[in-house]
């Protein structure tokens, strides 16, 4: 357990540095490719109704689960065997490739800077680049508004949730929730034709979100206080907002980051051509600014570090 111990603090410090490096294979894409080809040969297999597309969907989120914890313990299990060095490289590698943080952070800021010049198009593509929604129409506000959610939302599913089961179980578990959470984000829509093969994988991410997501809501407030924000507001709109979304879990961390900034989020957005009526998140004590983009970005990295300072001390001192 040591070994993944120092494995996620080299992870985690290879991310802040290095981040993710242009032309290394990442495993998250390797995890598309193959959910994509399942999906395609289980629809195949089984009937284009409710029951069978349900039932390709829970069999396509089983192999991933399953491989992404065999296939990962087996490799350090053999690395081990060679060298505890040997393997506490390999996990460490597992681990820096399971945080986002400075991937997301960057992305966001393309988004900031593209906005600060002028440049409303290309911020228009630099946050398609991070979300979900249809882009195409947003102003500058709207662009910022998606930028700042995002970035909320993925401190927890992008860092936190990752570090969570990489502390629980080391680099296989924190595969093994990437693997969850790209199977959410590819198929779990509700419209069609995701609306079943995806409904096990998007309640699965649900059930796997749902302690990250608060702790992640919890640090990000006391960062705030680090980060001199208006941490009062922000605990009033986190009781308030937390669960304004669909999703049990988005709203935790965009709730306590709107009530810190001090600004609005959420609202009616299009995916896919298709209106998706939201409520709203946070009050508009102020008008949303771009500046708000390096704001919440300086919470993600707040949230992160001191995630990673009270895992590493709950666990060294648990094998100690």
């Amino acid at each position: 357990m040591i070994w993944s111990l120092y494995a996620l603090l080299i992870g985690f410090c290879a991310d802040l540095i290095i981040g993710d490096p242009h032309g290394l294979t990442h495993p998250v894409i390797i995890m598309g490719r193959e959910i994509s080809f399942l999906e395609e040969r289980l629809r195949r297999v089984f009937s284009e109704t409710a029951r069978g597309e349900r039932t390709a969907g829970i069999l396509l989120w089983s192999i991933m689960a399953v491989q992404t914890m065999v296939i990962p313990i087996i490799l350090l299990w053999f690395c081990h065997g060679v060298s505890p060095y040997l393997r506490l490289t390999v996990e460490s590698i597992m681990c820096w490739q399971c945080i986002a943080a400075k991937s997301l952070k960057d992305e966001s800021m393309k988004v900031f800077y593209a906005l600060r010049n002028g440049d409303v198009q290309k911020a228009r593509h630099a946050v398609s680049m991070i979300v979900g929604r249809d882009t195409a129409n947003l102003d500058a506000d709207g662009i910022t508004r998606a930028a700042v959610e995002t970035v909320a939302e993925n401190t927890s599913d992008g860092v936190i949730a990752p570090m969570f089961y990489m502390a629980l179980g080391g680099g296989p578990a924190g595969l093994f929730y990437k693997a969850v959470n790209t199977m959410d984000s590819m198929l779990g829509y509700i419209d069609p034709p995701f609306t079943n093969i995806g409904m096990f994988p998007a309640r699965a991410d649900d059930a796997a979100n749902f302690v990250p997501s608060r702790i992640s809501a919890v640090f990000m407030l006391v960062s705030g206080w680090f980060l001199r924000m208006d941490v009062r507001n922000g605990w009033r709109i986190f009781l308030r907002d937390r669960y304004n979304h669909a999703s049990p879990n988005s709203a935790q961390t965009e709730s306590a980051c709107a009530g810190l900034l001090g600004i609005r989020l959420a609202g009616d957005a299009y995916y896919h051509g298709i209106l998706h009526k939201k409520a709203y998140i946070g009050d508009e004590l102020r008008e949303i600014e771009y500046n708000d983009i390096p704001r919440a970005c300086g919470l993600l990295y707040g949230t992160s570090v001191l995630t990673l300072v009270v895992f590493f001390l709950i666990k060294f001192f648990i094998i100690v």
